[in-house]
């Protein structure tokens, strides 16, 4: 009976871990949106950070200055296209950064790719001014 009951400790906390402290803000009825923000949520939340996505990123809160190699870019501030994506995704940023080549591929990459570029950057400060969407020649990090 204590082995049962353990079991089902560890799987209700399990359950409760993927809306943690937040949630994914792409309604479902978006379907290649919304799987691509989940995607973004499970491959890349450990270093970037984008809100729509319930990613948090590796950069503490507030830091301005550069950090860690994992401290990706903070895709609530950094406007992004998906060719750019889609370039960070296959080559692993821009910039030989740790990113791992192909986390997502295909359909998937597609779908994260059309994710960000839709969300990113709608915390940007100043309304008219992007900080990203150079090009891959220009980057200092990776997505």
């Amino acid at each position: 009976m204590p082995r049962r009951a353990a079991l089902l400790a560890c799987a209700g906390a399990v359950a409760l871990l993927p809306g943690c402290g937040g949630r994914i803000e792409v309604p479902v009825q978006d379907a290649a949106l919304h799987r691509g923000a989940v995607l973004f949520n499970e491959r890349c939340s450990g270093c970037h950070t984008l809100a729509a996505a319930n990613a948090r990123g590796s950069k503490p809160a507030g830091q301005t200055k550069p950090g860690e190699r994992t401290d990706g870019p903070n895709f609530n501030v950094r406007k992004e296209s998906v060719p750019d994506v889609l370039f960070a995704i296959r080559n692993g940023g821009f910039s030989g950064s740790i990113m791992p080549a192909n986390v997502v591929v295909g359909k998937d990459a597609r779908e994260v790719a059309m994710f960000v570029a839709r969300y990113a950057g709608r915390h940007r400060p100043g309304s008219g001014q992007s900080s990203g969407g150079q090009g891959p020649s220009s980057r200092s990090g990776g997505p």
